[in-house]
């Protein structure tokens, strides 16, 4: 049996009741009478809508790129891929604002990319319904690639050698052997990513602004409401609360398992 001196004791508890205090205190502070007219409100159906579809579709994209760019990064170790990862990795770490800069200079009509584009269409992506999914794209796919790829790292090397031998395509093998032997680290990741997606709110500021019915998502919804109607926003945020914990306590042991040393 693993015992934890009093201290330790004591400093974890303190830690614990740090997290747990601020989630405890929406629950109290929802108006459960109003509950379910302050969600099913117009504004806070539109927000709520708007949020799920982006965010599907960000993890559609999420999952398309980040799980091919989690097997290269797991199968090379070349000084290339030394140097990607840190970038690939980096929207974890960077604050939201900034992350919406940087696509702001990348896709605006003044940006590297954007420019060009507004050039040839006369149209530009920001502050519009697709520059939410893009943002979501950006700050999510990174934790599907990190959990991905760490799953993809433990994955025996036997069965892909045993493949090589038999003549398997590099693609057959990723597609054949390791999406199947991955499987749970993989909806892991997909799932994380969904989640992060889910509660953006600086960088779809900054990049898609907070158009009522074409931009503004559940966050920002709550952001909006807490000035007008605090009920409301209590509400809203009480929902994505029980969602987070749901996602952390369905993928308890998978998450152990990612970052097993």
């Amino acid at each position: 049996m693993k015992r934890v001196d009093p201290v330790t004791r004591f400093l974890a508890w303190c830690g614990a009741v740090f997290i747990a205090a601020p989630c405890l205190a929406i629950v109290v502070k929802v108006p459960w009478s109003q509950f379910f007219s302050e969600l099913s409100s117009d504004g806070s159906l539109t927000a709520i809508w708007l949020t799920l579809w982006t965010s599907l579709g960000a993890l559609v994209l999420c999952a398309v790129f980040g799980i091919p760019l989690a097997w290269w990064l797991s199968r090379s170790d070349g000084r290339t891929t030394s140097l990607i990862r840190p970038v690939v990795l980096a929207p974890i770490a960077l604050p939201p604002t900034v992350a919406g800069l940087a696509l702001l200079g990348l896709l605006d009509r003044h940006g590297l990319i954007g420019q060009w584009i507004y050039r040839s269409l006369h149209w530009q992506l920001p502050f519009t319904t697709y520059a939410v999914i893009v943002a979501g794209v950006f700050v999510g796919m990174p934790f599907l690639v990190l959990i991905t790829e760490s799953h993809f790292r433990q994955l025996p090397t036997e069965i892909e050698d045993a493949a090589r031998i038999d003549k398997a395509s590099n693609f057959q093998i990723f597609r054949l052997v390791a999406l199947p032997q991955a499987r749970s680290g993989v909806i892991t990741g997909v799932v994380l990513a969904w989640a992060r997606v889910l509660g953006e709110f600086g960088a779809t500021m900054m990049f898609a602004g907070s158009l009522p019915g074409s931009t503004q998502t559940w966050t920002m919804q709550i952001y909006q409401e807490l000035d007008i109607n605090p009920g409301s926003a209590y509400s809203l945020s009480v929902l994505l609360v029980a969602i987070a914990m749901s996602i952390i306590f369905t993928l308890r042991k998978p998450l152990q398992s990612a970052f097993r040393s």
